[in-house]
């Protein structure tokens, strides 16, 4: 087949857990014989490159804004798909489903990845939770499928507008191994800091995870990984809130990002909004002891390996952290849980067999409303 993949920054990520997907689904597409594009922004991803590992990537301009970004990049996007005679469009974040249209109306058939509620997030104001309501609503009539990562986010839709979707996790590679390169940068050794990864956007609970950490007295450090643009001002108030133990990392990516996952004493999840969070699934992939804000969406990912805490009650998992600290059997038998849970549940060959297998069997989408 001859596939596009939009809506995202485009690869080799550098960002986020789309990209990451993108990259992950794309190049084991091409594995298996599949004639693969990625589009990309040209502030993300470099005009001169043409191909990654074997994925032929098409890089356009946009709009660098907060609220225009990634729905006027996929719209251009959909347009300039029209001339490549796709066989299949995947169209990643619900934002971008008015641009479903385009390419199936072309012929193409079009599957939307949803990804969580974005409309509960902090960031958007009156206008950007409106967008994405709206979006909710055309993604359920203008793509041929829509795919949800999470089963939280199918129940969701099938609830609120009886919308059937297909259900396909976000995928993790499993082992521990890696370099150290990343933690000497940083000033850091092996399995003495706690990891945090996400963007750093109040929904996210940085500040929480920070508070907490400030109230134990472990021999520990905290690495906070992560950025996130349009939000100074939630950053400089992370930087007051923290101490001389926290270390702020920025974004880390590809191999350094590996790396600080292997070594990590513990990870960190406190996300409250969202289907499946991709820094999640890869901490379990990589061995970690996931300590994690209790909510529903989570909970769905890290099932009986997770240790969980309330990240509006900061003390909780201060408490978490002092007890992984005094009980080391706990700390072991929560990463085996957790590599286990990873390899059984969330492997990237199982995600790509999953996505060639709707591919291969779109339905219009009068079949898939109930």
């Amino acid at each position: 087949m001859k596939i596009a993949i939009l809506g995202t920054r485009g690869i080799p990520a550098n960002y986020g857990g789309f990209e990451t997907f993108a990259e992950a689904l794309s190049t084991r597409l091409v594995m298996r014989g599949h004639d693969v594009v990625v589009y990309g922004r040209s502030h993300h991803v470099p005009r001169s490159l043409a191909d990654y590992r074997g994925v032929r990537l098409v890089v356009l301009p946009t709009i660098r804004h907060k609220y225009l970004d990634t729905v006027v990049h996929t719209l251009i996007s959909a347009v300039h798909v029209l001339g490549g005679r796709f066989d299949v469009v995947l169209v990643c974040n619900a934002a971008n489903a008015f641009s479903c249209a385009i390419p199936r109306a072309a012929g193409a058939r079009v599957v939307l990845n949803v990804d969580g509620i974005e409309r509960k997030r902090k960031k958007w104001n009156a206008a950007g939770r409106a967008w994405y309501l709206l979006s909710e609503r055309l993604a359920t009539w203008l793509p041929n499928a829509v795919v949800t990562d999470a089963d939280v986010i199918r129940a969701y839709y099938a609830a609120r507008y009886g919308c059937a979707t297909t259900f396909i996790p976000y995928g993790c590679e499993v082992g521990r191994d890696a370099g150290t390169a990343t933690l000497e940068r940083l000033g850091v050794e092996p399995e003495d800091y706690v990891l945090y990864v996400s963007r750093l956007e109040p929904e996210n609970n940085a500040d929480a995870v920070i508070l907490a950490f400030e109230q134990t007295a472990i021999a520990k450090k905290l690495v906070v990984v992560g950025d996130a643009p349009y939000a100074d001002d939630y950053k400089a108030r992370l930087r007051q809130l923290a101490g001389q133990r926290v270390v702020f990392a920025g974004g880390v990516y590809g191999e350094g990002y590996r790396e600080l996952q292997s070594h990590a004493f513990a990870y960190v999840h406190a996300t409250e909004v969202g289907g499946t969070h991709p820094a999640l699934v890869e901490s379990m992939g990589f061995g970690n002891c996931v300590l994690v804000n209790d909510v529903p969406e989570n909970r769905e990912v890290a099932g009986d390996a997770g240790l969980y805490f309330k990240a509006s009650a900061p003390p909780t998992l201060a408490r978490l952290l002092e007890r992984l600290v005094s009980e080391t059997g706990l700390l072991t038998r929560h990463r085996e849980l957790a590599r286990q849970r990873a390899a059984g549940h969330y492997s990237w060959d199982a995600v790509t067999d999953a996505y060639l297998h709707l591919f291969e069997t779109l339905q219009p989408i009068k079949a898939r409303r109930t």
